[in-house]
């Protein structure tokens, strides 16, 4: 899956010479966000004396989040379409990697047309996707971790006023919680896929052989049998994704109030302005969103399990080292 496209000579300039272009854009990115950031303090500062303010004042503080958005929207778009064109180009090259092997084996392997076009396609979109959050992720903490930690000073909490960088120590414990909480609440999920993947390759197995020979395959009552199997799998697989969105939703919503709640005592007394604490939700919201990167994206990450189980499988059925 990796070596077929990163150590292939065919491939070794869209695999590296594509992924050093979405990482200078991701770059650019993060530095327009890092200025929106800036913009935050002004702008908002501004609102809340508004009264002693100038209409113009406000105008031009628009203009210059204009300079900021526009360009990364377009960066954005940009990155976004490269991407999907990266994933395609990963997606044939693992295609054509298992083609010949796949020809001349005669290994029986369940779901093996499902594995070379959907799987392939399936796990390069999501490790490209992901690859894109780590690295953002990455460069978002390098970019964010110090302005927040400067931003720390400005707590008035008397039993932690003193501990340096403390929103940033904050939202990395939270985040770190999180993820070890989201690991027991989602562990039987890779599992619950994997099997739904072998119930779904077998139910479209019998109505492909049903397209070429109607006669012989998709019985109705082959059909209803198959098709019990998948709502039965469906039905455990959308209890446990139940359960596991409640705990998400949860920690989505208090992540919100956090940084409002900690620094809710310096706004009242006059330390801070609401520029300053609008900034800070925002930079902490940045760090901690990145130090939370596998909790927000824990199901596709369950996802990528099963799929890469099915691949390795797949591999070494067909010989493929």
């Amino acid at each position: 899956m990796i070596k077929c496209f990163f150590l292939n000579k065919k491939w070794a300039s869209w695999a590296w010479g594509g992924a050093l272009l979405l990482v200078f854009s991701l770059l650019i990115q993060v530095s327009i966000t890092v200025q929106i950031n800036g913009w935050y303090k002004g702008f908002y500062d501004l609102l809340q004396k508004a009264n002693k303010s100038n209409i113009s004042e406000f105008w031009i503080k628009i203009k210059q989040f204009c300079y900021y958005a526009f360009p990364y929207v377009l960066l954005a778009t940009f990155t976004s379409y490269f991407t999907r064109i990266y994933a395609l180009r990963w997606r044939e090259a693992i295609t054509f990697s298992y083609i010949p092997l796949w020809r001349s084996t005669e290994a029986k392997v369940e779901g093996s047309a499902q594995r070379i076009q959907e799987d392939t396609s399936r796990f390069a979109k999501i490790v490209e996707s992901l690859g894109l959050q780590v690295v953002r992720a990455m460069m978002t903490l390098i970019a964010f971790i110090p302005i927040l930690w400067g931003l720390s000073s400005g707590v008035q909490i008397q039993a932690v006023k003193n501990v340096p960088g403390l929103l940033v120590w904050l939202s990395l414990v939270v985040s770190l919680g999180g993820l070890i909480i989201s690991w027991f609440v989602g562990i039987k999920l890779p599992g619950l896929e994997y099997n739904n993947q072998k119930i779904e390759a077998k139910f479209r197995k019998e109505l492909v052989y049903a397209e070429d020979d109607i006669k012989n395959y998709g019985n109705e009552t082959i059909i209803a049998e198959l098709f019990t199997g998948i709502k039965f799998n469906y039905h455990r697989l959308y209890l446990h994704y139940g359960y596991f969105d409640i705990w998400i939703n949860i920690y989505d919503q208090f992540m919100v109030i956090v940084p409002y709640l900690v620094m809710a005592p310096s706004l009242f007394a006059g330390v801070i302005t609401l520029g300053v604490i609008i900034q800070i939700s925002n930079a902490f919201q940045k760090v901690q969103e990145s130090f939370s990167l596998f909790v927000n994206n824990w199901t596709t990450i369950t996802e990528l399990r099963s799929i890469f189980r099915r691949l390795k499988e797949f591999e070494k059925a067909i010989n493929l080292n």
